[in-house]
């Protein structure tokens, strides 16, 4: 059941009677190592309260829902009509979140050549249209959700977005594939530091990228 992109946060439980417990990965770096693009205190309350909840609530969930299952947290999102919503909102809470942090590193550097900038300008034609493309799906998604890049069953790239905390794996999603790169475009994200400034935020946020993770998903997938 391991994941093959390192996000399967689980511990399996021999009685059956025992759900599957899901962890919070310790975060990569400082609250304040992203800064100036964004705040340590928003960094604090975003990874200590708002992310942690979703793990506590996506635990409380499987409590009732996954006891005695082995399975991880993708192929709960997999087959997320299944379940609650409780699990469902938990269970892509806390994926997202995992994967939101990783995607990000301080003194991040550009996309060098590679195998994902090939396919980015193949894909899109150049990194710039990539970069406004993912940018107007993070503008265009109306209240909160996620901007990804995500690669589809045809192992092609794709754009899009999602609402509350879907993402791409849930088989109730309009856009389905495996996420490469998460934008969190939920107000809490930005709020203390943009305030209603949800382009700007967006747009400083490509500083941040780790481009090599994005990478490694990409060629873990291909």
């Amino acid at each position: 059941m391991a994941s093959t992109i390192g996000l399967d946060n689980t511990t399996l439980c021999a009685n059956q009677n025992q759900p599957i417990v899901f962890k919070q990965t310790p975060l990569p770096y400082s609250y304040n190592a992203l800064e100036p693009y964004v705040d340590a205190m928003t960094m604090e309350i975003h990874y200590s309260k708002h992310a942690s909840a979703y793990t506590k609530n996506l635990n409380d969930a499987a409590t009732v829902e996954l006891a005695g299952k082995s399975v991880g947290i993708e192929d709960v999102l997999k087959n997320i009509s299944i379940y609650s919503a409780k699990l469902r909102n938990n269970g892509g809470g806390h994926y997202n979140h995992e994967l939101f942090w990783k995607c990000m590193r301080p003194n991040a550097s550009p996309l060098h050549q590679g195998n994902l900038k090939d396919a980015i300008q193949s894909t899109f034609n150049s990194f710039e249209i990539f970069k406004n493309k993912l940018s107007e799906a993070a503008m265009g998604r109306f209240g909160s959700g996620w901007a990804w890049l995500y690669i589809d069953e045809k192992k092609t790239l794709q754009i899009g977005s999602t609402p509350n905390q879907d993402n791409p794996l849930m088989d109730i999603s309009p856009i389905k594939g495996t996420p490469l790169l998460g934008l969190d475009i939920w107000e809490h994200a930005y709020y203390l530091k943009y305030q209603n400034r949800r382009a700007e935020y967006v747009n400083n946020w490509f500083n941040l990228v780790d481009w090599k993770f994005v990478e490694d998903r990409f060629l873990a997938v291909k």
